[in-house]
């Protein structure tokens, strides 16, 4: 009676101490999103002379007046030898734009992700973006959060449950401070980075997210990350064209995504010289992008928020929403590091705005306000690229505090997010991964099942001839220790399998028959034929499946014992142990059926 108590206490104690540790995590996390945004900030004025050069047109910075409006050609060349060399030497998987990291470490590695990667992300990201690049400040923050969640877990020598969660937590912070949107925070964290939703995840993420935004409100303000005018639904005709929009949209997202992967392509393939020096070299073809765009210069809210306002012609909204696409694009090609949600935001505004234009023209009396496609337009492209529909209707309604704006909001956004599925199985988050081979989405199992089958096979034990009378039969059991055995006629044909307790119980009740009369039908597969048709004749029932040749002869034989003695030997991992760099470079190659037949022979012999 005393034991259910003592586990009552122990219990209350765990979340005790996760509640303790989810609020020192949003803390963290808010500090951390405070630093980062000073540090940007700091850097932006140091490179371009301002506190943000990307609405200002073709200025010099007053630093070097001399260069004139050239300056910045040649600022993402020295950000690039800067955070080139930190991120090659201290932890490449800081290089990018960070989310796909955090999310392969939670499906895969146990929450595990090293601690040295906040500190080298913030730095390099905020020498990207301060240099430059056309990314964002979301995925670096959620990198650096996420990163302090998981030092903390595995110094608490947490489980690998209780790590996900807080890492999750340092994402959630990560996002709430940033945006200054604890609702984002919480939904971006469960659907894209724990990617289930249970009570005690949900409490403990909101107690994160509530925390970072506490701190982050306390320095920075209770103000909106961006400024927007107030909107409205004007008449109910406009539904259609939203919905509309919603499909335009979500095409947008998926191209997003199509577009920075291919670019990232190019550069791979161009690129010939050492990985540190690569942002360097990048840095003039990015320089001189932004000398012909210069509103591509960082995250680009000022143009965002221009362009929300009606600031911008159609011809020029087009030029911003390619040149956000290409430039961020090649941001990330060259080696840097920085988020994609905010580019995936901007390309939104771009989109929804050059759509509302186009009502206007063609239904002037009830296309409503421009800036309310801007907006829609904003959240179904990130719908689109993400796959997150919930966090970007949340996201959206916390910009704005409109909730006329939720209908034709949520209308839009499922619409996007609907068509991204239909015309693509990844998102600008899992097709990172997917170009490593790691698809978070498959069953935990599914790296067992493609297998081969002659990876686990063993050599076959000898066949029962068909004529074999049961007294004989019961002394090859006896013999081979086996429970059931293979069954052959004179040419060594295989023709089925015979159970050790059929023969036990015929021979109780007095039968004289051959092995023959008691062979049951196994379905045999090939050394080609995957795993997961094994395992499915396995779960069905059969106590043995045989491996036959193309003339059915038995060359290998597959028991539950064998996949199991190759699993707890950690030669053939169910899922693939993943780590944010890649597939395991332990994982071996699969062997020949020479090679894993003399494996298995010394393994029973």
């Amino acid at each position: 009676m005393r034991v259910i108590p003592s586990r009552l206490g122990a219990a209350r104690s765990e979340r005790l101490r996760l509640v303790v540790l989810s609020l020192f995590i949003g803390g963290g996390a808010g500090l951390g999103a405070v630093a980062f945004r000073y540090l940007i900030e700091g850097l932006t004025r140091l490179f371009s002379g301002h506190e943000d050069y990307a609405g200002l047109g073709h200025v010099a910075n007053p630093h070097v007046a001399f260069l004139g409006r050239y300056f910045v050609v040649l600022t993402p060349v020295v950000a690039g030898l800067l955070y080139g060399p930190l991120i090659y030497l201290f932890a490449r998987e800081a290089r990018g734009h960070g989310v796909p990291e955090v999310m392969v470490a939670v499906a895969r590695n146990g929450g595990r992700i090293r601690p040295q990667v906040a500190v080298v992300k913030a730095l390099a990201s905020a020498l990207c973006i301060g240099g430059g690049g056309s990314v964002g400040r979301e995925g670096p923050i959620v990198q650096i959060g996420s990163a302090l969640g998981s030092t903390l877990g595995q110094v608490c020598r947490l489980g690998e449950q209780r790590t996900r969660l807080l890492v999750a937590c340092g994402a959630a912070g990560g996002i709430a401070a940033t945006f200054n949107a604890p609702l984002a925070g919480v939904f971006f964290a469960m659907e894209i980075i724990l990617r289930e939703w249970a009570t005690e995840s949900f409490g403990m993420v909101v107690l994160s997210s509530v925390t970072a935004s506490v701190v982050g409100r306390s320095v920075l303000g209770d103000n909106p990350f961006l400024s927007l005018p107030a909107f409205r639904v004007d008449h109910v005709s406009q539904y259609p064209l939203f919905a509309v929009l919603g499909l335009i949209a979500g095409l947008t997202g998926v191209a997003f995504s199509r577009v920075l992967y291919a670019v990232e392509d190019v550069c791979d393939w161009v690129w010939r010289g050492p990985e540190w020096a690569r942002p360097a070299v990048g840095g003039l073809l990015l320089g001189g992008l932004l000398l012909a765009l210069p509103e591509m210069y960082g995250v680009g809210y000022p143009v965002l928020g221009r362009a929300v306002a009606g600031g911008y012609g159609v011809a020029f909204l087009v030029a911003l929403l390619v040149g956000k696409l290409f430039v961020c694009s090649v941001t990330i090609g060259i080696g840097g590091s920085g988020g994609v949600f905010a580019p995936a935001l901007f390309c939104g505004a771009m989109t929804g705005a050059v759509f509302g234009d186009a009502a206007h023209a063609i239904a002037p009396d009830t296309a409503g306000s421009i800036g309310t496609y801007a907006l829609i337009g904003m959240g179904a492209v990130f719908a689109g690229a993400a796959r997150a529909p919930i966090t970007a209707v949340v996201i959206l309604f916390e910009l704005t505090g409109e909730y006329t704006i939720i209908l034709p909001l949520m209308l839009a956004i499922v619409l996007a997010a609907g068509v991204s599925h239909f015309v693509s199985h990844d998102t600008v988050y899992t097709r990172k991964l997917l170009r490593r081979g790691i698809d978070i989405d498959e069953p935990a199992d599914a790296a067992l099942r493609r297998r081969p089958a002659s990876d686990v096979m063993t050599a076959p034990p000898t066949a029962v001839r068909e004529s074999l009378r049961l007294e004989d039969g019961a002394a090859m059991f006896a013999d081979s220790a086996e429970s059931h055995l293979p069954v052959a006629d004179d040419r060594g044909t295989y023709l089925g399998v015979l159970a050790a307790v059929d023969v036990i119980n015929a021979l109780a009740a007095g039968e004289t028959t051959t092995a023959r009369s008691l062979t049951t039908t196994t379905t045999p597969v090939t050394p080609e034929t995957p795993l997961g048709v094994v395992l499915h004749e396995l779960e069905r029932g059969a106590g043995a499946v045989p491996v036959v040749d193309s003339e059915n002869a038995i060359t290998g034989w597959i028991r539950h014992r064998d996949l199991l003695l190759v699993l707890s030997s950690g030669t053939l991992p169910i899922g693939a142990s993943l780590n944010a760099a890649g597939p395991d470079p332990g994982m071996p190659a699969p062997r020949s059926h020479d090679d894993s037949t003399a494996i298995d022979r010394r393994t029973t012999s």
